[in-house]
C-alpha cells in the first residue's frame, strides 16, 4: 500500500508548479504526489521531461485526478462536443503516458461539479455515461492507464453515489481498466456503513481518497478509521491511499469545493508542512503500508 497527497491541499487554483511538489511530498515521507491533469495537455516536450525526471529522481508516483470540465462529459449522445471531449482525452492519455502517469481518477463519467439547475435524465445519462466511458478505457488501454470511477455525494454528482452505485457501473463498462474510487468525505454523506461500503466495493476499488468530514487532514476530526482500516485489509487491499484535504479558502479550488471559512486558521506552508506529516504517520498506523 503507497501513501499519497493531492497537490491542492497547498494551492487555490486547479493547477500548479507541479515539480515543487514533488519534492516536497518526497522530503515529508509521501510515496504518491495526486496532480490535476487539467493543464497536462497543454504542457510542452520540456516540460514533460522535467517533471517525469523530477518525479523518477525523487522517487515518486504520480497519479492524476479530473473533475471534468462541462465541455469534457462523455455521458451526452453522439455530436461534436461529445468527441471533442474524446479528443481531449486522447491528447491527456498520451501525455499521461510520457509523464509516467497511469492512472486518473474523479467523476470522469459525467462532469464536475454538476448544474443541477441544467435538469438531469439519470437514466439516460447513465446509459451515455456507460458507453462512453467503455470508449475511453479503450483508448486508455495501450497506456497502461486505469480509470477510477469516484462515488460522489449527491450535491456534487448524481450518477454514482454510493460504493454499490459504483459496482455495477464498472460491471456494466466491463473493462478491466476501469475501476472504483472511494473517498471517506462521501461516503460520510452517502453510505450507511463505511466498512460495509469498502467491503462491497471489494475488488473493484481501484484507489481511495481520504480525509475528515470536513475536508481536514486525517485524524483531525471523527471519520472511523479504525473501521475503515479493518476493511481494507478484509478485502486486502494492496492500492493507493492518496490524502485529499481542502482547508484553504479562496480561488477555483475554495470556491468549486466549497470552502466558506479558513480551516486552515492562516498558518503558514511549514506549518502545513508539519501537520501534513503528522497527519501521514496516523494514516500509515491506522491503515497499513508502513
Amino acid at each position: 500500500m503507497k501513501h499519497g497527497i493531492y497537490y491542492a491541499f497547498w494551492e487555490q487554483e486547479w493547477e500548479a508548479d507541479y515539480i515543487k511538489y514533488i519534492q516536497k511530498v518526497a522530503d515529508l515521507g509521501f510515496d504518491i504526489l495526486e496532480i490535476g491533469a487539467k493543464p497536462l495537455v497543454a504542457y510542452s516536450k520540456e516540460q514533460i521531461q522535467n517533471m517525469r525526471h523530477a518525479a523518477e529522481s525523487s522517487n515518486i508516483m504520480l497519479t492524476a485526478g479530473y473533475g471534468p470540465a462541462p465541455h469534457h462529459n462523455i455521458a451526452i449522445p453522439e455530436g461534436n462536443l461529445r468527441e471533442q471531449a474524446f479528443e481531449w482525452y486522447a491528447r491527456l492519455f498520451d501525455v499521461m503516458a510520457q509523464l509516467n502517469i497511469h492512472s486518473i481518477g474523479g467523476g470522469l463519467y459525467s462532469y464536475w461539479p454538476v448544474d443541477y439547475a441544467a435538469g438531469i435524465n439519470k437514466t439516460e445519462d447513465l446509459k451515455y455515461s456507460i458507453e462512453g466511458v467503455r470508449r475511453m478505457a479503450e483508448m486508455a488501454a495501450p497506456y497502461g492507464i486505469m480509470l477510477w470511477m469516484e462515488s460522489l455525494n449527491r450535491f456534487e454528482g448524481y450518477l454514482i453515489n454510493t460504493a454499490e452505485e459504483g459496482v455495477a457501473f464498472c460491471e456494466a463498462v466491463g473493462c478491466d481498466n476501469v475501476q472504483l474510487m472511494l473517498d471517506t468525505f462521501h461516503m460520510n454523506i452517502e453510505e450507511t456503513s463505511i466498512g460495509g461500503a469498502i467491503r462491497h466495493a471489494g475488488k473493484y476499488l481501484g484507489h481511495l481518497h481520504t480525509g475528515e468530514c470536513n475536508r481536514m487532514l486525517p485524524g483531525k476530526g471523527r471519520m472511523p478509521w479504525r473501521e475503515i482500516g479493518e476493511a481494507l485489509a478484509d478485502i486486502h487491499y494492496r492500492g493507493n491511499v492518496v490524502m485529499e484535504p481542502f482547508i484553504q479558502m479562496g480561488g477555483s479550488v475554495g470556491r468549486d469545493i466549497k470552502v466558506w471559512r479558513d480551516i486552515s486558521k492562516g498558518i503558514c506552508e511549514s506549518a502545513l508542512d508539519a501537520e501534513v506529516k503528522k497527519a501521514l504517520e496516523f494514516q500509515r498506523y491506522m491503515l497499513g503500508g508502513a
